[in-house]
């Protein structure tokens, strides 16, 4: 088969994306990547043609953090760029997709290819690392608070319908524009759902329709990646040290988080990744080391818990590599898996950025660090190793394009 994936986010977006495709090549398929400029440096690490749509997020965002912004106006943004973006990533979209055999679409894309699918006559498959088929099993990821459980199913159809009219504008502009489509006033509700989310955190919603799937966590295969010197020397110097990261997060006071976390890892091994947000003005101690991208399938193995802002991504490396959480989550989806892990006992409670404390992280690491912590970890990270999520996503992919599936 000859397929196109288009995706929009950042680089936690894009990786599982970039990991199915890879595992699409090799069993024998073509694919070609569409996604953000800034996000493919896993494509390129794999080998799957791509190309980037229009826009720059990075660029965007920093601009938002230099005008002093926060993580609210971040989110924001991030619906303005696929808003402004949506008629040339709708011609992008479509010029690729001519004589292909089938669209994955992912991310803040989604509705653009959607369209363009409809438009072609082609077969599509959703494809996310958030779970948004509506069920009763829990609420929607994007709702940060607590509901009554007899809420839970109409709270995925509120998400849903109000992402759709956050994007219809635009998006019905460059179906008439670009696709020559009359606008669409309804969601698109019936096609294949597949989710990059492990069944062992997550168990899979029994009132879900047949061609919704947890497949497992979407992985690119172990490679022969190298740590740098320093890094290799760092892990051999000392017990286990803690990872701090907090991925593609801007708008928070940096300085701020910062100094709380110097505050509570006093005199710790950590190993600091700086993420989008950037390195901190003053300089950090010896106990720190600072480091660049590093895949979290080599490194959470070496480490002996990991603080980050709660993506998915990250929370399932963590727990595939059976460490110990502390999350502190910032918005969108992140609370929802704070809680997740918090529910397994992976993590303690979720730490409020808005209201944080030297205190409230240390307590947060004394439960990381507890034996029922590091026993719910391991038990975790078995089920997780049993589960192959691209083997599983490939397979469902080829029967649903097959026809074998309904």
């Amino acid at each position: 088969m000859n397929l196109l994936a288009l995706t929009y986010g950042t680089e936690g977006d894009t990786r599982p994306v970039a990991a199915l495709c890879h595992a699409l090549m090799k069993a024998g398929h073509e694919v070609l990547l569409l996604a953000e400029e800034n996000s493919l440096g896993s494509a390129r690490s794999l080998g799957v043609p791509h190309a980037a749509l229009s826009g720059n997020m990075r660029k965007d965002l920093e601009a938002l953090v230099s005008q002093g912004k926060g993580v609210n106006a971040t989110v924001t943004a991030l619906s303005g760029i696929a808003n402004a973006q949506a008629e040339s990533w709708m011609r992008q979209a479509a010029e690729a997709a001519a004589g292909r055999d089938g669209i994955i679409v992912s991310g803040l894309a989604a509705f653009v290819g959607l369209s363009v699918a409809e438009s072609l006559g082609i077969p599509l498959v959703g494809a996310g690392m958030i779970p948004i088929s509506p069920t009763s099993a829990f609420p929607s990821p994007f709702l940060p608070g607590k509901l009554p459980a007899r809420l839970n199913k109409a709270s995925h159809h509120l998400v849903n319908w109000m992402l759709w009219l956050a994007f219809r504008k635009s998006i019905n502009r460059a179906r008439r524009r670009v696709l020559g489509l009359p606008p669409r006033h309804m969601l698109w509700t019936g096609h294949p759902m597949l989710y990059g989310v492990s069944g062992a955190l997550l168990p899979q919603p029994k009132d879900w329709p047949a061609n919704a799937k947890l497949c497992g966590q979407w992985l690119a295969p172990a490679d022969a990646w190298k740590p740098p010197p320093e890094l290799q020397a760092f892990l051999d110097a000392g017990e286990p040290p803690i990872y701090v990261g907090f991925g593609s997060m801007t708008g928070f006071d940096r300085e701020a988080l910062l100094h709380t976390l110097l505050d509570a890892l006093e005199g710790e091994r950590v190993l600091f990744h700086p993420g989008w947000s950037g390195l901190p003005e003053a300089s950090l101690p010896g106990n720190f080391l600072v480091i660049d991208d590093t895949p979290h399938d080599w490194l959470f193995p070496h480490v002996s818990m990991a603080i980050h802002h709660g993506g998915s991504g990250t929370t399932h490396s963590a727990c595939r590599a059976g460490v110990p959480s502390v999350v502190l989550p910032f918005a969108g989806d992140q609370f929802f898996w704070a809680n997740q892990l918090a529910r397994r006992g992976l993590a303690g409670v979720p730490i409020s950025t808005k209201k944080l404390s030297a205190d409230a992280i240390r307590q947060a690491l004394q439960f990381a660090r507890s034996t029922e912590a590091k026993a719910n970890a391991a038990a975790m990270a078995g089920a997780m190793l049993l589960e192959h999520g691209t083997a599983a996503a490939v397979e469902e992919i080829e029967s649903i394009l097959s026809g074998r599936s309904g």
